[in-house]
């Protein structure tokens, strides 16, 4: 009887080992992947970094410095210099401008000259027309320095139809600027608008 036991056992036991064995050969076998890092290596390609070099800052644009600006009003002197002569009815004079400030300034083209009848008067009849024979040029004052343009006065009396008054002096107002200077010198103007009497070109250096 117990030897019966026992065979029974033992056939149990060698029916599940079986199965086992055959469970674990229909099954492919899986190669195991290794994921350790030898030491001293990086899983990175070589040279790879993890974020693209930083840009460098185009430099800032500077402003370049500031020129000298335009010569006003109120930082210049004028006189004349009638050493030009005449022609036919007409007189020829220098208009000289000097900076009388502390600092440089550029005279540009064309002053606007008119007849006045005093320093606070409005101009009297036509202002100047300009005459383009010399091109304008940027005129470079120092302090103390002085630019130059030919002015011309056709006299008033070469004129029937004028209506002739008495001016005490030019009013000039420096190229744009809204400010004007007054330079004493009477003479005879034509308040008729009709009738130029002045003609002023460009500045340039003295």
């Amino acid at each position: 009887m117990r030897s019966q036991r026992i065979s029974h056992g033992l056939a149990i036991t060698t029916t599940a080992a079986a199965a086992a064995l055959l469970l674990s050969g229909c099954g492919p076998s899986q190669p195991q992947s290794s994921t350790t890092t030898p030491p001293g290596t990086s899983s990175a390609s070589p040279g790879a970094t993890s974020a693209s070099p930083a840009q460098s800052a185009p430099p800032s644009a500077t402003a370049p410095p500031a020129g000298p600006g335009l010569c006003k009003a109120a930082s210049l002197s004028a006189a004349t210099d009638a050493s030009g002569g005449g022609a036919a009815g007409s007189v020829y004079m220098k208009l000289n401008l000097t900076n009388t400030g502390s600092e440089p300034c550029v005279l540009r083209g064309f002053a606007g000259v008119s007849l006045a009848a005093d320093d606070a008067g409005a101009p009297i009849g036509a202002p100047a027309t300009r005459d383009e024979t010399t091109a304008p040029a940027d005129v470079l004052l120092a302090p103390g320095q002085t630019g130059t343009a030919v002015l011309r006065y056709t006299q008033a009396g070469n004129y029937p139809d004028c209506a002739m008054v008495d001016a005490a002096g030019y009013r000039i107002y420096p190229p744009e600027d809204t400010a004007s200077l007054f330079l004493p010198q009477p003479t005879k103007a034509c308040s008729n608008a009709e009738i130029t009497l002045l003609a002023i070109g460009a500045f340039q250096p003295a």
